[in-house]
């Protein structure tokens, strides 16, 4: 009996991502320094975010503090809704500073209860901010309208948008005037987002 390709997929596969990001702790970040020459599956993966991560770095050098009223939108928002998991409580340790990837690294910072950002850019001119996103175990986004088009990859975790769950590596899009009503993680998840600061909550 032959055994499926998944079988052989190399466990270290979805900290691509967040490497690329410089969004691991140091320990793990380390570890994929050393990992990553000798390994030819995470090596494909992470060529293949080439193009996100040369985005951001054209991005970065425009960063500027996100618009204060969509961070008092967010946190008015959720703090009015009852979280799913009212039995347990949830802290999300700030990272330590991954490896120097010869750029400012941005802070972490609680948009809400639950929701942490890590700002990575805000092109005031096109009303585009693109961050890291963490949300913690049971935690829900609330419903919003897009006011630009939304661009979002996942991580780490999972991440149910509607009906659709997404699964680190997987990547959703929304048009401009569309809206989301239910975006929630049940184990936790970390997103790189693309999106408006414009969006209308609500």
């Amino acid at each position: 009996m032959s055994s499926s390709p998944e079988q052989h997929r190399c466990e270290r596969r979805d900290l691509v991502g967040p490497y690329a990001l410089a969004a691991l702790e140091r320990d793990e970040a380390e570890l994929m320094d050393a990992h990553l020459p000798t390994c030819a599956e995470c090596q494909r993966e992470y060529q293949a975010l080439r193009p996100v991560t040369s985005t951001l770095t054209a991005w970065r050098a425009q960063t500027l503090p996100l618009p204060e009223p969509l961070w008092d939108r967010l946190a008015k928002r959720i703090a009015s809704e009852p979280r799913q998991r009212n039995d347990q409580k949830v802290d999300i340790p700030s990272p330590s500073n991954p490896p120097a990837r010869g750029w400012p690294e941005p802070r972490w910072m609680e948009a809400a209860p639950g929701i942490t950002c890590k700002l990575l850019s805000n092109d005031s001119e096109a009303d585009r901010v693109s961050m890291l996103v963490r949300l913690a175990p049971g935690t829900a986004y609330p419903p919003h309208r897009h006011a630009g088009s939304e661009e979002l990859y996942l991580l780490e975790g999972e991440l149910w948008i509607e009906d659709r769950k997404l699964l680190p590596g997987d990547f959703n899009h929304a048009e401009p005037g569309t809206s989301d009503q239910r975006v929630w993680s049940e184990t936790g998840c970390m997103c790189l987002l693309i999106t408006s600061p414009s969006d209308q909550l609500g």
